[in-house]
């Protein structure tokens, strides 16, 4: 008896204990279970796509483009340094002239001693001396001579070494700034271009933004109808079963014959089969729709609309009312026309119009020639106006000209085509939207009767005045009815999206 309450009393403990385990594990399991609405799905698809990401960055890009292009209008500030080692030095004298000053006194000295000798001699001979001083004299003259001749050659030598240029390593270094002044209006139509093209980039951004929105719309109202069809499988699957049970019973019974037995087996295998379809289309859809909105393949969740009816989704019809086309890819084509105008401005001023700009810089060098040719650092400042006038390029500026008119005409051409197509679609759009409202109105309608006929099959196979295959007929067009008025109803959320894309509403 002990030991029974031992055992009694353990039992107790681990069943107060596995009850307290699932109530704390009950609420992990229901928050594993996202609940995703179409606002939460369309802002996951637009956060984790990969293609609105590089749609980001070129915006981005763009915004800089623009940026940069504002700086044309600001003047620029250069530097440049660099070295040179030069062969041969440059030379102002030629060899003769460098060898003359190289023996300056010695030629001056030379030309000068016979001259004095000369002299000598015709003193001596005149009297005026005598042979003995005319030889103190000649020696004296002889020392003086060779003095001179030196002082003279050295003198050669410090005037050639100072023509000297000594340019064989060669230093040099340059600040200079230039400052746009009249560019003929390239400037401007450039920066008109970068802001046209960062409108082209949001434009892009916004055709690739529909297009993912299209694509999880479409999506996820396809889920909320595959759901609504399992759902629809589960019932038809109870209600032949059911049927299956009766017809099995009668049998039993007498009342009925082996032959209704497998043609109801038939029926539960043919329900069986269906709702397996079902099932795998919904696992398959669901498998795209983490996709699209970058969350993992094995993600469980369950979207807002699934419990509840379509055709409470759906609204009313909309109004046949003009509603205003806010294509992004109009807008696409329509700045295509205005950078190519642009162009043409930018051929104009490069090939038409003159070019002015203010200059200004220091530069610096070693060796310089700014006082002579010193082997130091030294610089000198400058400032300018450049202008420059195209006068002749074989044509070169009016055929470009030409070809950015001709850009022009074919940007507006396509223009006109793609609104002529984005009309015919429109309209397209509102007639599938007015057809699914129909569509819907009378599915509706058939599902009334199917129920009711589905009923009235029941009640006389009960009461014994209907047969089999007319209780099974009746619940093949219950479950085609319904499967119709479900396919009307996401073909109305369809339609309606369409409608919107091709307005540039989405």
């Amino acid at each position: 008896m002990r030991k029974e309450s031992i055992v009694s009393i353990f039992f107790q403990k681990r069943t107060r204990l596995l009850a307290c385990s699932l109530l704390v594990l009950l609420p992990l399991t229901i928050s594993a279970q996202r609940v995703l609405t179409l606002d939460s799905c369309r802002r996951l698809a637009i956060t984790n796509n990969k293609q609105l990401s590089v749609a980001r960055s070129q915006k981005e890009m763009a915004s800089y483009n623009v940026k940069s292009a504002k700086t044309k209008y600001l003047p620029h500030v250069d530097a440049m340094a660099g070295y040179e080692l030069m062969s041969k030095e440059v030379s102002i004298l030629n060899n003769s002239q460098k060898d003359a000053l190289n023996h300056l006194g010695t030629n001056a000295v030379t030309g000068m001693g016979a001259s004095v000798t000369d002299i000598i001699s015709t003193m001596v001979q005149d009297g005026t001396i005598t042979p003995q001083m005319a030889q103190r004299l000649g020696q004296q003259m002889g020392v003086l001579s060779s003095s001179l001749a030196t002082m003279g050659d050295d003198l050669g030598s410090t005037i050639r070494q100072a023509f000297r240029t000594n340019n064989r390593n060669m230093f040099a270094g340059a600040v200079m700034l230039t400052q746009p002044l009249y560019m003929g209006g390239s400037i401007k139509a450039l920066n008109r271009v970068a802001e046209l093209k960062a409108n082209m980039a949001d434009d892009n951004y916004d055709m690739l933004q529909q297009k993912v929105l299209y694509e999880i719309d479409a999506t996820y109202w396809l889920v909320v109808s595959l759901r609504q069809k399992q759902k629809l499988a589960e019932s038809f699957l109870d209600l032949v079963t059911k049927l299956h049970d009766d017809v099995y019973k009668m049998i039993n019974e007498g009342v009925a014959v082996r032959a209704d037995g497998l043609n109801v087996d038939v029926r539960v295998n043919e329900a069986e089969m269906a709702k397996m379809r079902v099932d795998d289309n919904l696992a398959l859809v669901k498998m795209l729709l983490c996709q699209l909105c970058g969350l993992p393949m094995d993600t469980e969740f369950t979207l807002s609309d699934e419990g509840k009816e379509l055709a409470s989704a759906t609204g009313q019809m909309p109004t046949e009312g003009t509603s205003t086309i806010d294509r992004p890819e109009l807008r696409l084509l329509q700045t295509t026309i205005d950078i190519s105008e642009q162009a043409q401005r930018v051929v104009t001023a490069t090939h038409f119009r003159p070019q002015v700009a203010l200059t200004g810089g220091y530069l610096i060098s070693n060796p310089n020639t700014f006082n002579g040719f010193e082997r130091k650092f030294s610089g000198v400042w400058n400032v300018g106006v450049m202008v420059r006038m195209p006068l002749w390029d074989w044509n070169d500026g009016r055929y470009k000209l030409a070809a950015t008119r001709a850009a022009t005409t074919i940007a507006k051409l396509e223009r006109s085509d793609l609104e002529e197509k984005i009309n015919l679609q429109v309209e397209q759009e509102r007639f599938k939207v007015r057809e699914a409202y129909r569509r819907l109105e009378l599915s509706t309608k058939h599902v009334s009767s199917a129920e009711e006929n589905l009923r009235c099959a029941s009640l006389g196979f009960r009461e014994g005045v209907m047969s089999l295959s007319d209780v099974m007929a009746a619940q093949t067009a219950w479950e085609s009815a319904h499967t119709q008025k479900i396919d009307a109803e996401i073909e109305v959320q369809l339609s309606l999206i369409g409608l919107r894309k091709a307005l540039g509403q989405l």
